[in-house]
């Protein structure tokens, strides 16, 4: 079974990140990069399959600018045995990410695909159900659990209510929520190794996809700074403000 993962290079979660003084978007200059948790997730979720038995090569694949090569190396380090880049300048929204990796399915022809469920710097939520409508694919999203037997797997999810089991057949997009495990940490000695490893570069005219961004982003704005807050002398007083100035009651 081969399974395909999607590995995003996107601003480190510890990093605090400034908008431009232009306001066109986050200043990445200088800035730790590093792969989305929520695909690092997916990687480590892969790696477990194929040490079961049930996974028989893991591809990793990024799109983005050649610097994505170092987030491929990573997912290789914790076991994914080739990586695919898609090397483009081109901003890249979620429908073309979706296309891309559409295009990627009919080429490797893969059992099963792994992606975050969202990534950290846009929040968008959105490639993985894209992907699963473009490629006609059952799909469980925000998986706590994941078991494959066979030609099927069952996928725990996270819903509002609780938790929600699916049967999937294969091939299947499924995406990863931060319950499902605890990536392992990255040796040396594996990061060693992963250089070795294969990488093929693909351009988006390599595979027929369009990759030209569909929406225009106006602004970028930071929120709005928390005033501080007010001491009340009684119940009455805290009620009054939350009805009055707040109104939230």
């Amino acid at each position: 079974m081969k399974a395909l993962v999607a590995v995003k290079r996107v601003v480190d979660f510890n990093v605090k990140v400034r908008v431009k003084s232009d306001q066109t978007g986050v200043d990445i200059a200088n800035v730790k990069m590093s792969m989305n948790p929520f695909d690092e997730i997916g990687v480590e979720e892969a790696v477990r399959l194929k040490e079961k038995g049930v996974v028989s090569e893991i591809i990793a694949v990024s799109c983005g600018v050649a610097k994505c090569q170092e987030t491929l190396r990573t997912a290789m380090a914790i076991g994914a045995d080739r990586g695919i880049l898609v090397e483009t300048e081109e901003e890249l929204q979620p429908l073309a990410v979706a296309k891309l990796f559409k295009a990627l399915i009919d080429k490797e022809q893969p059992q099963l695909i792994i992606l975050g469920k969202q990534a950290i710097d846009d929040d968008s939520n959105q490639t993985g159900q894209m992907l699963a409508a473009l490629a006609d694919l059952p799909q469980a999203t925000f998986a706590s659990h994941v078991e494959v037997s066979g030609n099927q797997a069952t996928v725990k999810r996270e819903v509002d209510g609780g938790l929600e089991t699916l049967q999937l057949s294969l091939p299947a997009v499924i995406t990863t929520d931060l319950r499902l495990n605890e990536p392992r940490y990255v040796t040396l000695p594996n990061i060693m190794k992963a250089k070795k490893k294969q990488l093929d570069v693909f351009k988006p005219e390599d595979l027929g996809v369009d990759v030209k961004p569909r929406l225009k982003t106006l602004k970028v704005a930071e929120p709005p700074k928390r005033g501080a807050g007010v001491k009340v002398p009684d119940v009455a007083a805290l009620v009054d403000k939350l009805k009055n100035e707040a109104k939230v009651i």
